[in-house]
């Protein structure tokens, strides 16, 4: 078994229409972290995406998925952008997507205000469907791509 870079590693999101980038998301923090804490967003925080999933249902998605393969993992409610990462120092890493990486800039800016350690920041590229456009729950909401970014026939 391969050694892992970090002991404590966070990855965040909505996981609304669980998708392969998001699949990419979490390999990576697996890859990388000997714990992984997962945050979803809330109903309240997340709904201002539109119209998602239900936090329960979103993050017993991820269970059934993770599960099977994983056991050094948790999952817990996002009311904010930051979750436990602002709060608790032994986090050693986060995993974002490049449209999150701005947020993780700003966990580092609050966790130095606060003279803790800042996070190794993990960026990981989009995941594109076929079309080059990046794979995103939206666009599964809207009918254009399916989960594995194929186009679905709009007819």
């Amino acid at each position: 078994m391969s050694i892992k870079k970090y002991k404590k590693v966070a990855v965040g999101g909505t996981f609304d229409n669980f998708h392969y980038g998001h699949r990419r998301l979490l390999e990576e923090a697996f890859n990388n972290g000997e714990e992984v804490v997962i945050g979803v967003t809330s109903n309240a925080f997340g709904g201002k995406k539109g119209n998602i999933e239900p936090c329960d249902k979103r993050m017993g998605n991820l269970n059934e998925f993770l599960s099977n393969k994983h056991n050094n993992f948790s999952i817990s409610r996002l009311d904010d952008s930051y979750g436990s990462t602002i709060h608790e120092d032994d986090f050693d890493a986060i995993i974002v997507s490049e449209e999150t990486e701005p947020t993780a800039l700003e966990i580092n800016q609050i966790r130095k205000d606060k003279e803790m350690s800042p996070l190794d920041i993990i960026v990981i590229r989009f995941v594109y469907a076929d079309d080059g456009i990046p794979i995103s729950s939206t666009r599964i909401r809207k009918g254009e791509i399916d989960a594995k970014g194929h186009l679905l026939d709009r007819h």
